[in-house]
């Protein structure tokens, strides 16, 4: 009897000793945890990006990194400078759809302000309601972007404009008839004759005066925003661990980095699909360059919860999806890596920035915690009154 009483009160000592051990390590591993956060909080938010951690960051990325941040005042180009009149004939512009073959489509169709100036559509329907071939990018923060379109066949703004009025499947226009159009409209003569001195109406005063107010198309002061400016208390501890994640174990800075979060390079992270009917060669098209087979423009950042699907074609519904891809390391499939296009044999070379990170469920929730902060609210844009 003595011996199993013994043996009991052995029993729960040896029990409350090991509770007690536990206790204090989760404890310890609390404190260690709390701590930690807020250091990481105290450096972020302290208004100073050199007292931030070192970003992780490959080789390769480092002649395109600079910082995140703010997003710096918009440049406009010396022969096409700002003006409140150029850009309200810009904006009545964009939204008037007799630009179109059919006067039934205008810029605004697919770039919707209510919907981060996309469409939040897979594909967009164009002319006779064509479907496109890839998703509609959105025109926030356009003016910081270096090239337009997924592949960057688009040098500038200018450029850019002009060709959705003429692409067959969008509004399948002619820029000169186009601008014989709107020239019939008397309502818009004076509207020119304030952009530019003149009522004359030209395909390259229509391009300039769209490019002012797509320039103008910028995102306002996030969350994110308010933390690194000294709100402390505005992140939560999830969104300042994913800042922490986005600049280094999950090393996304390697592409998006700048206040636009984006190095304004093309990268393949191997979803072009080579030799299937989803086939898209990308930046290939524009520069017929082997290398660039599979490559796209690696989009800003900013807004990225509101402008979604994402990918180049649309094939991904949720940010969750976004980073699980990622951090998969985007195993592509080895029966879509090549194709022969034109008698050109291709092959889709995966960048080496997209590799397995084998993230953990809770640092994929805590990296699209902090995406959202780069997010602002919808601002309500009423449609200007259209000429007559």
């Amino acid at each position: 009897m003595k011996n199993v009483l013994s043996w009991i009160l052995i029993t729960f000592l040896t029990v409350s000793l090991l509770n007690n051990c536990f206790s204090n390590s989760v404890q310890k591993e609390i404190r260690e945890k709390s701590s930690f956060l807020a250091e990481l909080r105290k450096l972020y938010s302290s208004g100073d990006p050199s007292k931030w951690p070192k970003p992780i960051l490959d080789p390769q990325a480092v002649p395109y990194f600079s910082e995140i941040g703010h997003l710096p005042e918009i440049q406009f180009p010396e022969d096409n400078p700002y003006s409140e009149d150029k850009a309200l004939l810009g904006k009545t512009l964009f939204y008037d759809p007799r630009l179109s073959q059919s006067n039934q489509i205008a810029c605004a169709s697919c770039h919707d302000p209510e919907l981060g100036w996309c469409d939040n559509r897979t594909f967009s329907f164009g002319h006779d309601r064509q479907l496109g071939t890839r998703n509609a990018m959105s025109i926030l923060n356009v003016a910081y972007a270096r090239s337009l379109f997924w592949d960057g066949r688009a040098a500038s703004l200018e450029e850019q404009s002009e060709m959705p009025i003429r692409d067959e499947r969008e509004m399948n226009g002619h820029i000169d008839l186009a601008a014989g159009k709107i020239a019939k409209i008397k309502g818009y003569e004076i509207l020119f004759e304030k952009a530019f001195g003149d009522k004359m109406v030209s395909k390259d005063r229509i391009s300039k005066a769209i490019a002012a107010f797509e320039r103008t198309i910028k995102s306002g002061t996030s969350k994110f925003d308010q933390f690194i400016d000294g709100k402390a208390d505005v992140y939560s501890d999830n969104e300042l661990m994913g800042l922490h994640l986005f600049r280094t174990k999950a090393q996304c800075m390697n592409c998006h980095s700048s206040g636009y979060f984006s190095n304004n390079q093309f990268e393949n992270v191997g979803t072009s699909s080579l030799g299937s009917k989803e086939e898209d060669l990308g930046r290939y098209l524009v520069t017929k360059n082997p290398e660039d087979a599979g490559k796209f423009r690696v989009p800003g950042l900013r807004e990225v919860a509101r402008t979604g699907p994402w990918m180049h074609n649309g094939s991904m519904a949720t940010l969750t999806e976004v980073i699980q891809f990622y951090s998969r390391g985007n195993p592509e499939h080895s029966q879509k890596r090549s194709t022969v296009h034109q008698g050109i044999a291709l092959t889709s070379e995966k960048s080496g920035f997209v590799r397995l990170l084998d993230l953990t469920d809770e640092e994929i929730t805590q990296l699209e915690a902090f995406l959202r902060t780069l997010s602002t609210k919808p601002e309500r844009v009423l449609p200007p009154a259209l000429p007559r």
